[in-house]
């Protein structure tokens, strides 16, 4: 753990003690949210205006994606990947924002926050600390691990004053004639389903893979991670993790100025998330996450997903769409295609079916902003 970068200027920890908005690094407990009531990764969600009305008096609030764009229905997988603003505020508003606040503090992120949709963007408060220790139980298969920071102490004859995991391991000593060895019992409170876990850290390992941490691909495959950033960019994060490590990065300023312009998530927190891990990798190589059991895997659009049982059904397999020279470019191409299908075998009096306008090109520069 790091604190600060002078102990001896200021011995406030902001690992445990800053109180910041986490921004996007807040998405992913929305997400999880969905994913424990019907939603899937291959969920369509509509990126499309949409506006609330203010109190008396108040202004409409009218959340807007960092490009200023939209992009018309996409994929929950996609929406985390790039860090939709719009759509997961409509995808808060289908869940509840009880739900995830509920989910929040079950996995420990806040003690406590306002059901407001705001606040799916990341504009509650948390500490490095706590949002750490919570993207921890999607590695862990759903369940909430609290950290420690002084593993075993001893006195000078060598007698356990402290002990850190208390867990018992039942048969341990027995003696060894072939048989399975044994298992510690596993730490921890089950607080998401570990078919969600998984979901979860399939989804984030595209953030790095083709979304907006994309500058740790070089870190190789079976890394995940969310990148975040707040108004004014007062605060940059990103969270990731390997099937082993789980590491926070906060860099902000403890008056909560702004870094300055473009000093995004992206940009100024994956650099040392990158610095980190290159060594502890060496240590414990990134390895494949652990699927649970129990889960039905399906190939859409190229990529493996996880469904809980019977939510694979909301794919629509019955109607293929044509072949076609090429595969599809994106998701928007899978939903026009299908929508042709459908189409196909129009009335005499129909006029032909029309496919609907290809959405905006994703300038390449939207991957650096504010997420």
């Amino acid at each position: 753990m790091v604190g600060g970068y002078s102990y001896a200027l200021s011995s406030f920890n902001r690992a445990t003690q800053a109180r910041r908005q986490p921004g996007s690094a807040y998405k992913p407990f929305v997400y999880a949210a969905a994913l424990e009531g019907d939603f899937t990764p291959a969920s369509i969600v509509l990126d499309a205006p949409i506006s609330f009305p203010g109190g008396p008096g108040g202004r409409a609030w009218t959340p807007q994606n960092y490009s200023r764009q939209f992009y018309g229905p996409q994929t929950l997988r996609r929406g985390l990947e790039l860090s939709r603003n719009v759509m997961t505020v409509r995808l808060a508003q289908a869940v509840g924002m009880k739900n995830v606040v509920d989910l929040s503090k079950k996995m420990g992120v806040v003690d406590d926050m306002s059901p407001n949709l705001a606040m799916s963007l990341g504009a509650g408060e948390t500490t490095p600390y706590r949002i750490t220790a919570a993207y921890a139980a999607f590695v862990n298969g759903g369940r909430r691990v609290d950290p420690y920071l002084i593993e075993l102490a001893q006195d000078r004859n060598g007698q356990t004053i402290h002990r850190a995991d208390r867990r018992q391991c039942r048969d341990c000593g027995r003696g060894f004639s072939g048989q399975e060895s044994p298992r510690l019992q596993d730490r921890g409170t089950q607080v998401i389903d570990p078919i969600t876990a998984y979901q979860m850290t399939s989804m984030l390992e595209g953030v790095i893979q083709r979304g907006t941490g994309a500058r740790a691909r070089s870190l190789g495959p079976w890394v995940g991670g969310k990148t975040g950033t707040t108004n004014e960019y007062r605060s940059a994060w990103f969270v990731g993790f390997s099937a082993d490590i789980v590491v926070g990065v906060f860099v902000g300023f403890d008056d909560n100025r702004s870094l300055g312009g473009g000093e995004a998530g992206a940009s100024t927190a994956v650099p040392i998330f990158i610095d980190f891990m290159e060594d502890a990798l060496k240590e414990r190589p990134a390895r494949p996450f652990v699927k649970p059991k129990n889960a039905i895997f399906r190939t859409v659009n190229g990529i493996e997903e996880a469904f809980r049982p019977g939510t694979e059904r909301q794919l629509r397999e019955e109607a293929p769409p044509p072949a076609q020279p090429e595969g599809p470019q994106n998701y928007y191409d899978v939903i026009r295609r299908e929508q042709e299908v459908r189409s196909q075998t129009p009335t005499p009096t129909a006029p032909p079916p029309v496919a609907p306008p290809p959405p905006k090109k994703e300038p390449a520069e939207d991957l650096s902003g504010l997420y």
